[in-house]
This record gives C-alpha cells, structure tokens and sequence, in this order.
C-alpha cells in the first residue's frame, strides 16, 4: 500500500559572529524513480539567499546558494510532499554470473571499490564471502545486512559522520549510517554493486493520517541484483513505504544534507528538527 508523507527539515545555525558571506550546498530534494514520487519540494533559506538547483553525479538533486550580506543565524528548511511505496527485489534477480560479467564490473566499478567511509578491510572481505556461500545474490544483501544489525548496536553519539564503516565495527557501535557503510562493505568484497542512500524514516509503521511526528534523518542501503532495490540494515527490513530517499552515492561524504563554507564568525550552535506527516 502506498503512502503519501510530508516532510519538513529544518537545520538552524547560530554564529559568534557576523557571518559576512557563505556559500552552500543542499541535499533536501527527495528522488522521484520506481518507488516514490515528488509532488512538492522546496528549499527556503532565512534570511533568503540566491539559489539554483542542478543535479549532482550521482542523480541527487542539490540546491546551491549563497549568502553575501552580514548575518548571524540561518536557517534552511527542505519541505517535501511524497508518494512512497515497497519494493521488493524483482521475481527473477540476476545470478552470480551476471553479477561477476566483465560488463557489469565495468558499469558499476565505483560502486565495487573502497571508498573513503567504505574502506577494505581483509577480515571482513572474509566474512562476506562466508556470508555468501550457498546463495543466490539476493539472499547474501540480505544476510550480509541482518549480520551488520546483528553485530552492531545502535548508540547515537558513539560516532561520528566521519567515522569509517572499520572503525564503527571496532566499537560494535553506530548509527543508521554505519550501519550503510558496513553493509556496504561487505556487499562490495562479495562483488555485488551497492550505494549509500539518505532520506528520511517515518518512525511509526501504522501511522495516523494527519498527525505529525518527529521523524529521522536515515541511511540505508540499494544493491544491484539485475536491478536496484533497497534494504535497511539499522532495522532489518526491506525499504518500503515508510523510507523517502533523498541521495544516493558511494558513502556518506556524497550526500550530506548540508555542506558549505562560510566567512566571519565562528559557529555557536547547530540545531536540527524533522517532521514527518502521513497524509494518505
């Protein structure tokens, strides 16, 4: 059953100091592909800034803007009305052949290599593969990300947006998005093709129509099996109606919802709020 969610995200900033001028980055535009629909998405800034919208490598859609007159707090607001739906993986999945064909590393090799959250790791490379012996490439996403949620435990603020996905499983500690990032490398040491994906969660899986919740900023996964599909390894669970993607990319450091740089005082506080809406 589909699901129809508004989605507002607010990030305040508060400086020492005038700001005299900034320039940034906003990943707060949700994707319209095979899951989901946008029916209305738009990035406000306070004080208003100049804006234009492109889209980045990998698909997202980012939202420029800079700010040249003296300022000491902004706001950014990303409002989002989305039709999500599930999406299980396709009834007849490609198979370890297709998945190791010359052609197919060659599409997707950025998506096979390391990547700067993603980094190889020998033990691990192992465990995948024990993870994926006797199944079809289907079933090892889905083991390699129920072993992630098993081994891990999720702890806000035992790590960090830098944290790689070896150091998250030294502590046995994260959150949703090292929860991706070593889901990722274990698909990407079994040779399956697999990117990093943001977007929010509607917390609640009987949700109220019309009543408003907070939501969550989340991370999960898509792997390439003949197609892409997505799973949630902090939780368990094929992605469904509940998920609004926003980015997508190799790890973490390709979508983050803001980035930017600034010139005058230093900042002083960073406040962030998502609120999620079931509409229909």
């Amino acid at each position: 059953m589909s699901w129809r969610m508004r989605v507002v995200h607010k990030t305040g900033y508060e400086y020492a100091g005038p700001v005299t001028a900034s320039y940034n980055e906003a990943r707060l535009t949700p994707r319209s592909d095979s899951r989901q629909t946008v029916i209305l998405s738009r990035v406000e800034t306070t004080p208003a800034t100049r804006s234009y919208r492109y889209t980045d490598y990998w698909g997202s859609a980012v939202t420029a803007f800079d700010l040249h007159a003296p300022h000491t707090s902004l706001e950014v607001t990303g409002l989002s009305v989305v039709e999500t739906d599930s999406l299980d993986p396709q009834e007849e999945p490609a198979g370890w052949d297709v998945i190791r064909e010359p052609d197919t590393k060659d599409r997707y090799d950025e998506l096979l290599l390391p990547s700067r959250y993603v980094p190889a790791d020998k033990a691990l490379a192992k465990t995948a593969r024990d993870l994926a012996k006797g199944l079809d490439p289907v079933d090892a996403v889905v083991a390699a990300a129920q072993w992630v949620h098993e081994q891990m435990d999720y702890v806000p603020g035992t790590t960090g947006v830098h944290t790689s996905a070896i150091q998250a499983y030294e502590e046995r500690q994260g959150v949703c998005q090292d929860y991706a990032h070593l889901t990722l490398l274990l698909l990407r040491a079994m040779g399956i093709p697999a990117q990093y994906v943001s977007g929010y969660l509607h917390p609640v899986r009987d949700a109220t129509i019309g009543e408003t919740v907070e939501g969550q900023s989340h991370a999960w996964i898509q792997a390439w099996t003949g197609a892409w599909w997505g799973y949630d390894p902090t939780n368990a669970r094929f992605v469904g109606e509940q998920h609004v993607s926003v980015g997508i990319g190799r790890d973490y450091g390709d979508v983050p919802p803001l980035k930017g740089i600034y010139m005058g005082g230093s900042a002083a506080a960073q406040e962030v709020v998502v609120e999620v809406t079931r509409l229909a």
